[in-house]
């Protein structure tokens, strides 16, 4: 998801050291920063998403916003994806699960906090607001409320996506290990039977094969998760021979526009999957190589940094502006544009308040090192004194 680590792909990007794109498990990992200006466009997808799902638009702008964003719920796919590459490109050798877990914490909790608790005062507040029941509650505490389909939508409704990266961390460090046992040819079969699950989900979810739909099902999405991982462990080994920059991005536009052909939900995934799993790699590739990336521009990546803050804080602002706006007010063109624009700038700038008041400086409180309680060496015992 959107959680990929800021500090790995922010920095400007550098060539592989070894012999085509192998790498060395000693150095240090290059920086991949369009990974981080990709993160951003997915998060618009979504925005996008809620935006005609809010009903700003209505007549001709509405049928264009549609068209346009009508399948953004894809940018959350993107996030699985390419959550499991980012970690898997920066985990470190002979890095413990505790401290791996400690990190994704301080990353993720923060921000999950101060917005289940701002979603909390508004259901208390603001009218026409669901109020959860304790258990939903504490469900959205623990991350957990995506587990059970009745409750995925509680509170702040994109933290269900975070019930499932919760899931993915915790089976990270199994997953890292199986991967570097296995050679490139394992790999790539656990990619293809990764893709296969995808395609069975999808058909079940389709035909309502179980009770609940798939969509938000920890479960189901962990192949996405795995797709990643096995393509960064491809690039890693300097093995990855999928298509370029270009020819990634246009499968993944041509798959985007496929979702409206498909049963809405899960089945959409499959959709687009292919060309995000090509996408992310080819992104990285140009990065190590020095390769022209558009997804590159300084301004792109710090956005990309406030990301997940902006996930995680428009649909609250969107929610906020139905007590001015009404339910779908299906404004015109231009007053669906102007409406839009002062949304995605509130959003915007509550994304960078909360990037640089909780993110960051909670990122560094719970990372912080504690100082060595070793004993003090003793001092070197005087020199002789010479006869």
């Amino acid at each position: 998801m959107i959680t990929a680590t800021n500090r790995a792909l922010r920095t400007p990007p550098a060539r592989a050291g070894a012999k085509g794109t192998g790498l060395s498990p000693s150095a240090a990992m290059p920086s991949l920063p369009s990974l981080t200006g990709l993160r951003w466009m997915a998060a618009l997808l979504v925005f996008g998403l809620h935006v005609n799902n809010f009903g700003y638009f209505g007549g001709t702008g509405g049928r264009f916003v549609k068209w346009g964003f009508g399948a953004g719920a894809t940018g959350v796919s993107f996030f699985f994806v390419l959550s499991g590459f980012v970690l898997t490109w920066s985990a470190r050798p002979g890095d413990r699960a505790l401290a791996f877990y400690r990190r994704r914490i301080a990353r993720v909790y923060p921000v999950h906090l101060v917005t289940l608790l701002l979603a909390l005062i508004m259901a208390y507040t603001l009218a026409h607001q669901p109020r959860p029941t304790p258990k939903q509650a504490l469900a959205n505490v623990l991350l957990l409320h995506s587990w059970w389909r009745p409750w995925w939508q509680t509170l702040n409704p994109v933290s269900w996506s975070l019930t499932c990266e919760a899931f993915f961390y915790a089976a990270f460090p199994l997953l890292i290990l199986v991967l570097r046992r296995l050679g490139p040819r394992g790999a790539v079969a656990l990619g293809g039977l990764s893709m296969a699950a995808v395609l069975v989900l999808a058909r079940a979810d389709a035909h309502h094969w179980w009770k609940y739909a798939l969509y938000s099902f920890p479960g189901a999405r962990l192949p996405e998760f795995v797709l990643g991982a096995v393509t960064a462990r491809l690039v890693l080994l300097g093995r990855w021979r999928g298509p370029g920059l270009e020819a990634s991005l246009a499968l993944a536009l041509i798959g985007y526009f496929l979702v409206p052909q498909v049963t809405p939900g899960y089945t959409a995934t499959v959709c687009t999957l292919i060309g995000f799993t090509l996408l992310i790699p080819a992104a990285a590739v140009a990065d190590l190589h020095g390769l022209p990336s558009l997804w590159r521009g300084r301004k792109l990546v710090r956005l990309g940094e406030l990301s997940f803050a902006f996930y995680m804080i428009h649909l609250l602002v969107l929610r906020t502006g139905t007590q001015l706006l009404g339910k779908k007010p299906h404004f015109g063109v231009l007053g669906g544009l102007a409406v839009t624009a002062i949304v995605f700038a509130v959003s915007l700038a509550l994304s960078w308040l909360l990037y640089e008041a909780v993110e960051c400086p909670a990122r560094r409180l719970l990372l912080r090192r504690r100082p060595s309680r070793r004993a003090p060496e003793p001092a070197p015992a005087p020199a002789a004194a010479p006869d």
